[in-house]
């Protein structure tokens, strides 16, 4: 059994929380949640493609969420509870299943907080993070242990740093953002004017900001640069995996969604829905157009069309 340590919730409650319609014992009771091939006894699971219809039938789950057209599937389990989207179903019952620790405001005694620090109660500063001079915090923020704030650095409403994240100096993070462990944000980007005879590279400042958006999540050890002159931007909604980066000078537009690896170069422009799977490449100065979506391990060189679908190496349309 997948255990939550929370109450049992019968099947009722599920029903009556996702607004679906009930099928079978309403008295049955889940305490966690599982993919059908894992769950026992006691667990809630989902099905929502005929893909996964075979684990169904020999599911040892309790309860599941399902699509109307499976509502008669033999095998499987005896309660079901039938919604549009078992999916988007699923993200009402977990926190309920699941409910999140309580944090607790305060500010850790190992803390150092810089002068000219403000923020709006309540706040959590965990040990060891360092906030510098002039930095801002929203109320309800929470900076986990070891983190680092530069100065003047700006966070919104709501916004969760987890542990041993750094925000260089000038950094601004919108409302409800999260960002996990290890992630840099605001670092120089990678500009060089390239030595001649010998010469050692000359370092370009970067004096541009690095500018992250509401509702933007940033996955563990994430690098989104700071802009060389211009601004570095993440839009609104934007979800961004685990070992992402982001170069300095780029543009990416609402509700985009980068997946683990991802490298954009500087000054790309990267429009609003785009999708990139894992290890996708892309080179600088190019625009991807709106909705654009590009396949896992692609390289990218030139600009992609709005609505475009691309894979490969270089990268064409996928079609072709």
């Amino acid at each position: 059994m997948n255990s939550a340590g929370t109450r049992p919730i019968p099947a009722s409650e599920i029903a009556a929380l996702t607004g679906g319609r009930l099928v079978g014992p309403g008295e049955t009771t889940v305490a966690g949640i599982a993919p059908l091939e894992r769950a026992g006894p006691g667990d809630l699971s989902f099905l929502a493609s005929s893909r996964y219809l075979p684990y169904f039938q020999r599911t040892s789950a309790s309860v599941a969420l399902i699509k109307a057209e499976f509502v008669d599937a033999l095998g499987g389990c005896a309660t079901r509870i039938v919604v549009p989207d078992p999916h988007a179903a699923l993200l009402v019952v977990i926190p309920v299943l699941y409910p999140q620790a309580v944090w607790e405001p305060g500010v850790h005694p190992t803390a150092v907080v810089g002068r000219g620090a403000v923020w709006q109660d309540p706040v959590e500063i965990g040990a060891h993070a360092v906030i510098g001079v002039g930095v801002q915090l929203g109320k309800g923020v929470r900076i986990g242990a070891g983190c680092v704030l530069g100065d003047g650095v700006a966070i919104g409403d709501e916004t969760l740093l987890y542990p041993g994240v750094t925000c260089y100096a000038g950094t601004a993070l919108g409302k409800r953002v999260i960002v996990h462990a290890g992630a840099v944000l605001g670092s120089d980007g990678f500009g060089y004017v390239p030595g001649k005879g010998g010469e050692t590279h000359r370092k370009i400042p970067h004096v541009g900001r690095c500018l992250i958006s509401d509702d933007v999540e940033i996955g563990a050890n994430a690098c989104i640069d700071r802009g060389s002159v211009d601004d570095t931007v993440v839009g609104t909604g934007t979800k961004i995996d685990n070992l992402v980066h982001i170069a300095h000078g780029v543009a990416i537009g609402k509700r985009a969604l980068l997946a683990a690896q991802v490298g954009i170069a500087g000054s790309t422009v990267v429009e609003d829905d785009v999708m990139m799977a894992g290890q996708t490449g892309v080179t600088g100065h190019v625009r991807i157009g709106k909705g654009a979506m590009i396949g896992a391990k692609s390289a990218v060189l030139q600009s992609v069309d709005a609505g475009g679908f691309v894979t490969g190496h270089p990268a064409i349309e996928h079609a072709d």
